[in-house]
């Protein structure tokens, strides 16, 4: 690929980003984060309290890409069946046979709106996690593959927790990226009050395709990454934990550290903000810039933690600190 070619992938991102920011007000770093977790080819988890624009972001940024879009509202009785799809019986017109006809959910599209992922039971969420890892879908005994480029953007809030059911680890593992939002500043918040309040409409332009997406995806892969910030990447998922780790912080407060795939996130979704930046080449900002939301959700606290009102990003950020002071 030419350097032309390279730029103008980079800048249909940035002109991606424009599209969301004509909506979405103020959460540059929130969006970045949705950017990098979509070039890096992953799913991304976004937490935060109702009217902070979460499905407004994901719907908007599906507007702006050339790919089907579906929303899935997620229910205590939604069943597996509603959104991979289901057999129904159909009589064949020429031979008068009736025959099981597989009749496609909405997770056969390649923007997935997720919404309010913990309202449904556990056996729903299971039947996201084939989709999430093998791209792939089965029903019958039959194996039914999902089309890339494939995304999953799901999103749950934090408060009103009765009646809701929290994410396994082991799915919370399948998203590359737990993005949470906060609330906006005094001025942020002022322009969001004037913006929707009045008769102006925003129209949000396509401005990138799927096969676009599938090049990038690739070309995120071939940045190149110095040893030293694979090393960085690795001593980071090993000192989360507790057997391992030399961080008093982590022996005290956590249960159970990131697996291997956390070290490979990192890298990964390093890889992409460099090239959001416009950088073909690592440094080790990007991988302080990816560490929490890759972090986030792949470590587990100890009862004693949660009593305390401790926080996976401050055992992240003592990581860094330590490894930090250690190079």
């Amino acid at each position: 690929m030419t350097e032309q070619e390279v730029n103008q992938l980079i800048n249909k991102i940035h002109g991606l980003k424009a599209e969301i920011q004509k909506v979405i007000v103020g959460q540059e770093k929130v969006i970045d984060e949705l950017l990098i977790c979509f070039m890096a080819g992953g799913h991304a988890l976004l937490e935060g309290v109702p009217g902070l624009a979460k499905t407004l972001m994901i719907r908007t940024l599906a507007e702006a890409v050339h790919l089907p879009f579906k929303r899935i509202q997620f229910t205590p009785d939604l069943m597996p069946a509603d959104i991979t799809g289901t057999e129904v019986l159909e009589e064949d017109p020429n031979s008068g046979k009736r025959i099981f006809k597989f009749n496609k959910g909405p997770l056969f599209a390649n923007i997935i709106l997720a919404d309010e992922i913990n309202r449904t039971p556990p056996k729903t969420q299971a039947a996201l996690l084939e989709a999430m890892q093998e791209y792939a879908v089965t029903y019958g005994g039959k194996n039914y593959q999902l089309e890339k480029p494939f995304f999953i953007l799901a999103t749950q809030n934090p408060v009103e927790q009765s009646g809701t059911f929290p994410l396994p680890e082991a799915q919370l593992d399948r998203f590359l990226f737990y993005i949470q939002l906060g609330y906006p500043d005094e001025q942020e918040e002022y322009t969001i009050l004037e913006s929707t309040t009045g008769n102006k409409q925003v129209t949000i332009e396509p401005v990138i395709s799927g096969e676009d997406i599938l090049v990038l995806q690739k070309l995120v892969r071939d940045v190149p990454i110095n040893e030293s910030l694979i090393t960085k990447a690795n001593k980071m998922v090993r000192a989360s934990r507790p057997q391992t780790s030399a961080v008093s912080e982590v022996k005290e407060w956590v249960q159970w550290g990131a697996g291997p795939r956390a070290g490979q996130a990192i890298l990964l979704t390093a890889k992409a903000a460099a090239l959001l930046d416009g950088r073909f080449a690592v440094t080790p900002k990007d991988i302080e810039k990816v560490a929490l939301p890759v972090m986030r959700h792949r470590i587990l606290l100890n009862f004693k933690a949660e009593a305390s009102g401790k926080h996976t990003d401050e055992i992240t950020k003592e990581i860094m600190k330590s490894i930090a002071n250690h190079t």
